[in-house]
C-alpha cells in the first residue's frame, strides 16, 4: 500500500542503495520533453522506417486519456537516445481526477496515475535511464519529473458554485468532490488554499498568485504559519519520489503563479535533500511563463525579490524555461520569437537583443547558459497560436530550429513529435498529437529514418563531441558579401552565425535563412585562425575551407549556402 498521509513517510536512504549522481553539467544536456499519455502505450509496435518522409501525428480526443504509459517510455529508450536526448523530462506522473491526461490536475501526490502505471513502473523507467548504453558504451540519460506546486487539482468546490476573483476577496469553501481525496490527507484543510476564484489576468499581482487557474484550486502558500506547513508538507510528498525513485530533477510547473519566496524555499530544501542521498547535481527549473526577463530575477538563485526578513537565504531555481527566446516580446518586432527568425519573418537583431538582455546580468547570472532551457514550442498553445514549430515550416527550418538550441547557449528542449515533423495547430489538444495509434495494435510514428530525426541526431552528437558547444562563450557574428566590408546582419535574407569559444579554440555555426543560395563571408576570431589555414566541416558540408584575410586584418571564411543550409564548423 502507498502511503496517504505524509506521517506514513519515512526518508531514509533506501539501505544499500547508492543514488546517481551524474558527472555532465546541466548545460551539457538534450532534454526530450513528452507528455506519457501521448507518447507510446505498453504494446510492442514497429514503426515505418521505409521513408524519410514526416508524419503527422494520430489527433486524439479531446479532454481524455489516450493510452501512453511509463512503460511505453522505457520499451522505447533506444529511440530517445538515437535522437542524441540524454535526459528525459516527463509530464505529471501523479493521480490525476478524470480527464486530465496531461497530469496537471492533481488529487493524489502520493501515488501514480493508475492510467499510466506503477511506482515500480517509475522506478524501472529511471533504472534503465541511469544504466542505458548506447553502442557498447555507458550512456546515462537523466529522468526529469514535471510537478505542480502551485496549486492542486479541482479537488473541491465553492459554497455557491464557481466564483472569478474579485478584488482579492476570499471566498468561503463549500465541499470536497471526494471523500478520499486530495492526497496526502493534510492537504484536507480549506485553509492551505487561497479561496479567491479563478484569475483572468495572468500578469497583474496579486491576482496572478491568488487566483485558480480554470478551476485548479490555488495553494495558500504565504509566508504564515498555513503557508508554510502546506509547504512542509509538499516538500516531504516530492522528497517521497526522489528517494523511492532516484529522478533526477523537477521541472516546476506556474511558477510565475507562486510566491517568489515559497519556490525558493521548496528548491532549496528539495536541493538539499538531494545533496544528502549523494545526487549533487538535481536540478530544478521552472516554467516562468513570461518573456520579462526582470521577473526571472525573483526566481533564480537567490535573488528573490520578498525575503525571509534576516533569518534564511534560500536559493531558488537552478534554471528556468527561456520564454523569452521562444515567444519573444508581443507587438516588439525587434524581439520576436525564435521560430520567426529561423523562418525568416522577423530579422536577426531579436536574437542580438536577446542575448544582449542575457550579458547585462551576467554579473548575477555566472555563466549564463547555465540558467536558461531552452525551446521552440511545447504543449501549450496560449503562446503560440501558429502551432507547432513544424506547421508551415519545410524539414530544413525545423532541423535549423533544433540545430541553433543544441549549439547556442542553454541547455536545449527538444518537444516529442518534432523530430517526426508534426505540425499540429490550435488548441492544446491539437498540438499534442500522439505517436501511435491505439486503433492499430503494431504500428508507431517512432520512425528513426525520418530526414529531421537523423539530421538533429547529428547535430547532437557534434555538441556531445564539441566542448565548445556546451561550454563556450557566444558570439554573433559579422558577415560580408565582398569579405572586405563587415556588419551584423539584418533584414529577412541573411546568413545567421555564430560561434562557441572555448580557450583557444572556436565552432562556428551558420544558416542561410533565405530560400536563395548565399555566399557570405563570416568573421572568424584572429587569436584563433590564421590566414591560409584551413576550417573544417562538422555538419552541412564535407571537406575543409580556407580563411581568408582581409585588408584590415579580419579573417573570415566564405560559406557557399544553399537555401536554409545549417552547418558547422571548426
Amino acid at each position: 500500500m502507498e502511503p496517504t498521509s505524509v506521517k506514513e513517510i519515512d526518508l531514509k536512504p533506501i539501505a544499500g542503495k547508492m543514488y546517481m549522481n551524474f558527472n555532465r553539467e546541466w548545460r551539457e544536456e538534450f532534454i526530450y520533453f513528452l507528455l506519457i499519455d501521448r507518447f507510446h502505450d505498453e504494446k510492442s509496435r514497429k514503426p515505418n522506417t521505409s521513408g524519410t518522409e514526416r508524419s503527422n501525428g494520430i489527433q486524439t480526443p479531446d479532454n481524455a486519456f489516450y493510452g501512453g504509459k511509463i512503460k511505453g517510455i522505457t520499451q522505447n529508450l533506444d529511440y530517445i537516445a538515437g535522437l542524441g536526448c540524454t535526459a528525459i523530462w516527463v509530464s505529471p506522473v501523479f493521480e490525476n481526477n478524470p480527464g486530465a491526461y496531461h497530469g496537471y490536475n492533481i488529487n493524489n501526490y502520493l501515488n501514480i496515475d493508475p492510467n499510466f502505471g506503477t511506482k515500480n513502473d517509475l522506478i524501472e523507467l529511471v533504472d534503465k535511464a541511469h544504466n542505458y548504453i548506447k553502442d557498447g558504451k555507458p550512456f546515462p540519460m537523466r529522468i526529469i519529473l514535471d510537478v505542480v506546486i502551485n496549486h492542486s487539482g479541482d479537488n473541491w468546490e465553492y459554497d455557491g458554485g464557481g466564483k472569478d476573483y474579485n478584488n482579492d476577496n476570499r471566498f468561503n469553501f463549500g465541499y470536497w468532490r471526494r471523500n478520499d481525496r486530495p492526497i496526502p490527507t493534510e492537504l484536507r484543510n480549506p485553509d492551505y488554499y487561497h479561496c479567491k476564484g479563478n484569475m483572468n489576468n495572468y500578469d497583474s499581482y496579486p491576482e496572478n498568485q491568488h487566483g485558480d487557474m480554470c478551476g485548479l484550486k490555488d495553494y495558500s502558500n504565504d509566508d504564515d504559519s498555513e503557508g508554510n506547513t502546506l509547504l512542509d508538507i509538499l516538500i516531504k510528498a516530492h522528497c517521497y519520489w526522489i528517494k523511492e525513485t532516484d529522478i533526477d530533477g523537477f521541472r516546476v510547473d506556474a511558477v510565475k503563479h507562486m510566491g517568489e519566496l515559497a519556490c525558493s524555499k521548496f528548491s532549496s530544501t528539495i536541493r538539499e535533500y538531494a545533496y544528502s542521498l549523494g545526487k549533487k547535481g538535481f536540478f530544478l527549473f521552472g516554467e516562468l511563463a513570461t518573456p520579462n526577463d526582470d521577473a526571472v530575477n525573483r526566481y533564480v538563485g537567490q535573488n528573490t525579490s520578498r525575503l525571509d526578513g534576516n533569518k534564511t537565504v534560500f536559493f531558488g531555481l537552478d534554471s528556468i524555461l527561456d520564454f523569452r527566446l521562444a515567444e519573444g516580446i508581443y507587438g516588439d518586432t525587434h524581439n520576436s520569437p525564435l521560430r520567426n527568425v529561423i523562418k525568416g519573418f522577423s530579422g536577426p537583431e531579436t536574437l542580438f537583443n536577446r542575448y544582449e538582455a542575457q550579458r547585462q546580468r551576467a554579473l548575477n547570472r555566472g555563466e549564463i547558459g547555465k540558467y536558461l532551457v531552452t525551446f521552440v514550442d511545447n504543449h501549450d498553445s496560449f503562446w503560440q497560436s501558429s502551432g507547432r514549430i513544424s506547421c508551415g515550416a519545410p524539414d530544413e527550418q525545423v532541423i535549423a530550429s533544433i540545430g541553433y538550441l543544441l549549439c547556442s547557449l542553454g541547455t536545449a528542449c527538444i518537444y516529442y513529435g518534432t523530430e517526426q515533423g508534426f505540425s499540429g495547430s490550435g488548441g492544446d489538444n491539437n498540438i499534442r498529437e500522439a505517436m501511435f495509434d491505439k486503433n492499430k495494435s503494431t504500428i508507431n510514428l517512432l520512425n528513426t529514418n525520418c530526414r529531421i530525426y537523423s539530421e538533429i541526431s547529428k547535430i547532437a552528437n557534434v555538441m556531445r563531441a564539441k566542448e565548445a558547444l556546451r561550454f563556450g562563450r557566444m558570439y554573433f557574428r559579422e558577415i560580408s558579401g565582398d569579405g572586405i566590408h563587415f556588419g551584423l546582419p539584418f533584414g529577412y535574407t541573411y546568413t545567421l552565425a555564430f560561434s562557441r569559444v572555448l580557450y583557444g579554440s572556436e565552432v562556428l555555426v551558420a544558416y542561410n535563412v533565405s530560400d536563395t543560395s548565399r555566399n557570405d563571408y563570416i568573421v572568424v576570431d584572429s587569436t584563433i585562425h590564421q590566414a591560409n589555414r584551413n576550417m573544417t566541416f562538422l555538419y552541412g558540408g564535407t571537406g575543409n575551407i580556407n580563411v581568408n584575410e582581409a585588408p584590415n586584418g579580419t579573417l573570415s571564411v566564405r560559406l557557399d549556402l544553399k537555401p536554409r543550409q545549417f552547418v558547422i564548423l571548426e
